[in-house]
């Protein structure tokens, strides 16, 4: 095999659908990967039946069933202990291929020995740019810009944004110090080195916890803009004070296992004053939001391609209490529909080309659902 690919679900199984679809077309239209590709599916017992309406539509697929929810680490490390692909995706199930994302990744890391692994270009349902595409070590320095709320203020700076890697342009290639765990492809001899993820990480730190070791063990990481995905976040990754006192917890462990006794030590020191500035600001924030959830939103939506299936996407809209513009002007959102003539690949570079200036939601040809942006939400 010359590609494993390892999804942990837990309860969003028409976001999976979408995932599984859109990796199933990106496989068999590679001429590199086509019958050379392993899907790996673990669910963390969910209660949306996930499995038992995946499994039929995706037989070919591997699919690994917990009676507990074993977490992010645990479910990946599972799984990689049966991959046997010169490289490993490891994907979050509410994510969308472009075709050609897994040849590039794949392709770049044949043609790069040295690499140990690569990201890619991220970006929401309106296009917004993901940070954690690509980001720069946690320093105590960079952790207290990030945890304090400077960095996002100065997001192009290297000074103030190196958590995320402000300085580098997100439309070119780099070689960076961490990867996002969201899409990240691995070499297997890398990872024979290192060994998977360090499951005493509860959240937010896996993924830099790997991508250290990965350099540590003598190879280099890189993000590829010629890649890009969508990643439908949620609202799990709205940066309020519980994510930042998580955040802390987890660069609190990541500290400890690395720099124990040494100089950087002094994170914690930086990250709870951080912590504590954060906490002051989120009052002035908290009743920012009360005010702007007021605003009713725009709840409909503009088609764009040519569904086949029309009159379930009527359906399904009508149930979430959309109704259908006859124009873009007059859309609070737009539904791309892929199948026929419209490739992922287009649908996804008219999001990324959007900066923000609309949400969106994908229906798959063929599939039971859209999926959308902001709120992560399944319709």
């Amino acid at each position: 095999m010359i590609l494993s690919v390892v999804i942990v679900n837990f309860n969003v199984k028409y976001f999976l659908e979408q995932c599984l679809c859109s990796l199933k077309k990106t496989v068999d239209q590679s001429a590199l990967l086509s019958g050379k590709t392993e899907v790996f599916v673990v669910d963390n017992a969910s209660s949306d039946g996930s499995m038992a309406f995946l499994q039929p539509l995706y037989p070919a697929f591997h699919f690994i069933q917990n009676q507990e929810n074993n977490g992010f680490a645990k479910g990946n490390n599972q799984a990689l202990s049966r991959c046997t692909g010169d490289f490993v995706l490891f994907l979050n199930p509410d994510t969308v291929l472009a075709e050609t994302s897994l040849d590039a990744c794949v392709s770049f890391l044949q043609s790069h020995p040295g690499a140990g692994a690569v990201g890619v270009r991220m970006i929401d349902g309106a296009g917004n740019f993901l940070k954690e595409s690509m980001r720069g070590f946690p320093s105590p320095r960079a952790s207290f810009f990030k945890v304090s709320g400077l960095a996002r203020a100065f997001p192009r700076s290297r000074f103030f944004a190196a958590y995320y890697a402000g300085g580098l342009d997100p439309h070119q290639n780099h070689p960076v110090e961490i990867l996002s765990g969201a899409c990240m492809m691995v070499r297997k001899a890398a990872l024979d080195k290192t060994g998977g993820f360090d499951e005493r990480f509860f959240m937010y730190a896996e993924d830099i916890d790997l991508s250290y070791r990965i350099q540590k063990a003598g190879f280099q990481n890189y993000y590829l803009a010629s890649a890009c995905i969508i990643h439908f976040k949620g609202e799990s990754t709205h940066k309020d004070i519980r994510y930042v006192k998580q955040f802390h917890l987890a660069m609190n462990q990541f500290t400890k296992k690395h720099f124990q006794g040494s100089p950087a030590s002094g994170m914690l020191f930086f990250l709870n004053l951080g912590v504590a500035i954060k906490q002051r600001l989120s009052r002035v924030g908290l009743s920012i939001k009360r005010e702007a959830g007021q605003t009713v939103r725009n709840k409909s939506v503009f088609i764009k391609g040519d569904p086949q299936d029309l009159s379930q996407i009527l359906i399904a809209l009508r149930r979430a209490g959309i109704t259908i513009a006859e124009t873009e002007s007059e859309a609070g959102s737009m539904l791309f529909c892929a199948g026929g003539q419209r490739a992922l690949g287009s649908i996804i570079r008219e999001i990324d080309g959007s900066a923000g200036k609309f949400s969106s939601y994908i229906h798959i040809s063929g599939t039971h659902a859209i999926v959308g942006s902001f709120s992560g939400k399944e319709k």
